[in-house]
């Protein structure tokens, strides 16, 4: 029962010689927050100028807010930025209501699951023109989430490995080929 439930400490009154401590707590169920997350999202955009619509999957483990809105393009913004801006402040705001870090995820019309595909298709056409050619590729450089996936999508090739390099926000993967053993 008690997964399914946040506890925030309200106050903390000290006790006295001979009085023990009392404290205010507030209880919070899971799917009250998930809602919530659901609420403000909409709220949020709502009052930057977007018509959206958002849908919850995954409700049981970690939420994922999928939004539909009037200008997909803008809310992701270029290389998804302004998704990850949106993220950080729903983020920021939920932690101060809850006290807590809830784990949640919001994608902007399937954004995120499209972009994981593209990245897995160019980290496996790269790494078998590197290993073929036996010579290194730089791709363009990418955010941590995005070299994470080309870093674990090509882990277990025989014939490349991977490397990031640069400085942030300029950091890139660089496809080397392996040795012949």
């Amino acid at each position: 029962v008690e997964a399914n439930l946040i506890i925030k400490e309200l106050e903390v009154i000290k006790g006295g010689l001979f009085k023990s401590p009392k404290v205010e707590i507030e209880v919070i169920e899971k799917r009250e927050v998930v809602k919530y997350i659901k609420d403000y999202i909409v709220k949020l955009l709502k009052d930057l100028g977007f018509q959206t619509n958002v849908e919850i999957k995954n409700k049981e483990t970690v939420p994922t807010y999928t939004v539909y809105s009037d200008n997909d393009a803008l809310l992701i913004g270029k290389n998804g930025k302004n998704l990850k801006a949106l993220s950080v402040v729903v983020s920021q705001h939920i932690t101060k209501e809850t006290g807590k870090t809830i784990k949640f995820l919001i994608d902007v019309n399937e954004y995120k699951e499209k972009r994981e595909h593209s990245l897995e298709r160019l980290a496996k056409r790269v790494a078998r023109e590197v290993a073929t050619t036996k010579v290194e590729a730089k791709l363009d450089s990418m955010n941590s989430y995005e070299r994470r996936i080309i870093h674990s999508i090509l882990s277990n090739n025989k014939r490349v490995y991977t490397e990031s390099e640069g400085e942030e926000p300029n950091r890139y993967v660089v496809i080397k080929p392996k040795e012949d053993e």
